[in-house]
């Protein structure tokens, strides 16, 4: 019979049995590590209200003791309390590298926009963008961390106003940094995006009396930064990772944090483990936020939907 669906078979049913299983149980991971994080948080903030601050949120003793009666874990008992007695600090320093991340990127995009349109529409802007782009992409980002730092000094200019915002001066100069070397990478994929869009589309708002720049901004960019998503997605990930170049600077981000706990305990593997699950942890939450934001903004008819 024309149009009708062919039963799923046992193999095929099997696996959408497991998918689910494996989504429900990254679901229950993502929240474990996002509740434990923002616990640990506000806890800070408020003064300590639940425990102590620079104390964990369970008692090292109590894992350490529940995990000692169960069979075939109990050999891990004491590493497992280790990583609880540590997780304060590590809770600190992912609140840094979120921060340094999140600023960087949302500012970085507000500055990759102009330098896109300006690099593809524009004449003698167009080689400022170059320029700009090119120097950025060009030299190493811990390089141009070092100038900001070392060399300029930048962290001497934040204004009296911002100076008790974080704990150090330098984590301004962290996001000064990220954001001008993420803004050029952004303007490289944004650019590709406007360019993907048809010429035509342009002589059509033109021809409907709209200016250039208004047709770039109501028909071109609207198409072009949804073409921009998976590429942007992409820096989210990178600026997630290389944010731990903020600890050559001295900012106490997690990768800082680890490598003191870890040069004081003489613990690597074990911490740098934990330091690699959790940068991971930040990267699968990026990954799942901006497939959703690509779902909800695409175009419909445009592409091929994915199967979530």
């Amino acid at each position: 019979m024309a149009g009708a669906t062919r039963p799923a078979t046992v193999r095929e049913r099997v696996a959408d049995s497991d998918r689910s299983v494996g989504r429900l149980l990254l679901v229950a991971a993502g929240a474990l590590f996002w509740g434990w994080l923002v616990v640990s948080w506000v806890n800070r903030w408020l003064g300590g209200v639940l425990v102590p601050v620079g104390d964990p949120l369970v008692p090292p003793g109590a894992v350490e003791a529940t995990l000692a009666a169960i069979p075939g874990i109990a050999a891990y008992a004491a590493d497992a309390a280790f990583v609880v007695e540590l997780s304060p600090e590590i809770a600190r320093g992912t609140w840094l590298t979120v921060v340094i991340t999140a600023a960087s990127l949302v500012v970085g995009f507000f500055i990759a926009v102009p330098l896109a349109v300006t690099r593809v529409y524009g004449r003698f802007s167009a080689w400022v963008s170059l320029a700009y782009t090119e120097l950025l992409r060009g030299t190493p980002l811990l390089a141009q961390l070092f100038v900001l730092h070392y060399g300029l000094n930048l962290g001497s200019y934040v204004p009296d106003t911002l100076s008790g915002v974080f704990a150090r001066n330098v984590v301004w100069v962290a996001i000064v940094g990220f954001t001008l070397n993420g803004a050029a990478y952004q303007a490289e994929y944004i650019r590709g995006a406007i360019e993907s869009v048809e010429e035509g589309q342009i002589t059509a708002g033109r021809a409907i009396g709209l200016s250039k720049l208004e047709t770039i901004y109501y028909v071109v960019l609207p198409q072009g930064l949804r073409y921009a998503i998976p590429s942007w997605t992409n820096e989210f990930v990178y600026l997630i990772k290389y944010s731990s170049l903020a600890a050559f600077i001295t900012v106490p981000e997690l990768y800082y944090r680890a490598d003191q706990i870890a040069s004081e305990t003489f613990r690597y593997t074990l911490i740098f483990i934990v330091t690699g699950v959790t940068y991971l942890a930040l990267v699968l939450t990026a990954s799942k936020l901006m497939e959703r934001v690509e779902s909800r903004v695409s175009i419909p008819g445009l592409g091929v939907d994915r199967e979530r």
